[in-house]
Parts: C-alpha cells; structure tokens; sequence
C-alpha cells in the first residue's frame, strides 16, 4: 500500500492555535479521514504530519504539503498574507498570516476540496464524486 504524507503546519503557543488554523485542521482531519475510505481501493493511505511551529516562524502557518510539496506548487493556489486577530491575540502583537486565493475567491482557512483536488492530482486521479 502507497502511504501519502500530508504534512500541516500552524502555529502553536503554549498548546493554542488560531482561529483559521483550528477550522483548516478540522477540515483537514475531516477530509483524510474521508480521502482513506475513498483511497483504500487505489491501495493508498494517507497519513497526517502536524507539524507545531513557533510566531518567528509565521509566515509558514496554515502549509499544508503533500509528499513534501506545498499545496500551492500541486494547484492553482496563490497565497497571501492578511491581518489575523486570532494570532494577533496569540502573540500579543499585529500578526499577518498565510491565506490563500482558490478558484477566484479568498479562504483564510484552506477549503478541503482544495486539499482532495491536490491529492487526486498528485496521485494522477480524477475526482468524480463516486471515487474520490
């Protein structure tokens, strides 16, 4: 069985996380939990990496990589950084972390079909939605 390793890195200060890397870490959970059901067919199984990173460190929050490849180098994702009170309160100082700009529109968290699409395209699938 293939093992794909998709690697999410936040932010974490003493045990907390921000508001957007909490809901891309449920909805990345979420999803491979999904994707393993789906994927066990291909012979494939998907392992999740969370890597807690340090504020000097910021502008990585929110990465999510598969086999080592950010997500935005698999898709057309452009990112971003924008104000983020959630870490700007972690912190204690003014804050911009990762966003992303997926399908003309603007997440703060990374949508999980953005995470389905990059794991179909990097195992050379298609997504149907009887599949995958």
């Amino acid at each position: 069985m293939k093992t794909l390793i998709i690697e999410w890195r936040h932010l974490d200060v003493e045990g907390d996380t921000c508001d957007r890397c909490s809901r891309t870490g449920a909805s990345l959970a979420d999803e491979i939990d999904l994707l393993n059901r789906k994927l066990k067919s291909h012979g494939v199984s998907i392992k999740l990496k969370e890597t807690k990173i340090e504020e000097d460190r910021i502008r990585e929050s929110n990465l999510i990589l598969i086999d080592g490849v950010p997500i935005e180098e698999i898709l057309d994702i452009r990112v971003v950084d924008n104000y983020c009170k959630s870490c700007s309160d972690l912190v204690g100082a003014d804050t911009y972390c990762r966003a992303v700009y997926y399908k003309g529109k603007k997440f703060d968290d990374v949508p999980r079909i953005a995470v389905r699409e990059a794991v179909a395209k990097s195992l050379g699938l298609r997504i149907r939605r009887k599949n995958i």
